[in-house]
């Protein structure tokens, strides 16, 4: 997954929080409707669970991804895959597609992102891809900020969650045709508690805190989002916006 430099990803870990993840990603695949002999980039392929689904129609997967760790944890399931920001990406017309899916909110600056996927496609190439949106978690951004806030500490919001008219613009101004735009309210029922989710997504704020602090802060944040993300039968879900996107760079773009 792209990273902050306070953010860092255990494959296992991700394994055990996150797997909805991809597992929730199948519809961004469809809207991709990747095709055999397709050279395909995968920007920010986590631990490339979604980068197999996508090969198993006959097409070609490149994954990046920022951290080492995915990206070596990727590598064992036999993929081509590199270390590399989604802010820098060094491709030129290789590709026909490239697809992401739950990692552009982690990229502060996304006129670059869309720049680097546009030289990375071919004429004529789509961008397909769902990331979180304006209004994402923001239950959950609200408890953490308030709790900090109690202990004097301001952590700046290290996720981008756009909403369609803005995303839409930016990638307009980077030359894109856009096909399909929505943002997609969608709770998330989480394996555990949210203290898992605080745990894998939420290291930019709590790694403000000393860190013998971190377990009861964490500890706190599910006590108070207890009785508004918890249902009666103790299953927890999260407040997830999605926006979900299918932008193509047009046949005689150079």
């Amino acid at each position: 997954m792209p990273s902050s430099k306070t953010q860092r990803w255990d494959p296992t870990q991700y394994g055990k929080n996150a797997r909805f993840v991809s597992d929730l990603g199948v519809p961004v695949v469809e809207l991709l409707s990747p095709q055999p002999k397709e050279r395909i980039l995968d920007l920010g392929c986590g631990d490339g669970a979604l980068t197999v689904k996508l090969g198993e129609v006959g097409c070609t997967l490149v994954g990046v991804d920022s951290s080492a760790a995915m990206v070596k944890a990727t590598k064992a399931l036999g993929l081509e895959t590199y270390v590399m920001d989604g802010e820098s990406l060094r491709f030129t017309n290789e590709f026909d597609a490239v697809f992401s899916n739950a990692a552009l909110h982690w990229m502060k600056n996304p006129q670059r992102v869309i720049a680097g996927v546009w030289q990375a496609l071919k004429p004529g190439g789509r961008f397909v891809g769902e990331f979180g949106g304006y209004g994402n978690v923001a239950t959950i951004i609200a408890a953490i900020e308030s709790a900090l806030h109690t202990r004097g500490i301001v952590v700046a919001n290290p996720w981008f969650f756009p909403g369609i008219e803005e995303y839409k613009g930016l990638l307009e101004a980077g030359g894109f045709e856009i096909k399909f735009i929505s943002l997609i309210p969608r709770p998330t029922l989480l394996p555990g508690d949210v203290g898992g989710w605080l745990e894998t997504f939420a290291q930019p704020y709590t790694s403000a805190l000393p860190a013998d602090e971190r377990q009861s802060f964490t500890s706190e944040i599910v006590e108070t989002l207890r009785n508004v993300l918890c249902d009666a039968d103790g299953k927890w879900n999260a407040d997830y916006v999605r926006l979900r996107f299918f932008a193509k760079k047009p046949n005689n773009a150079t």
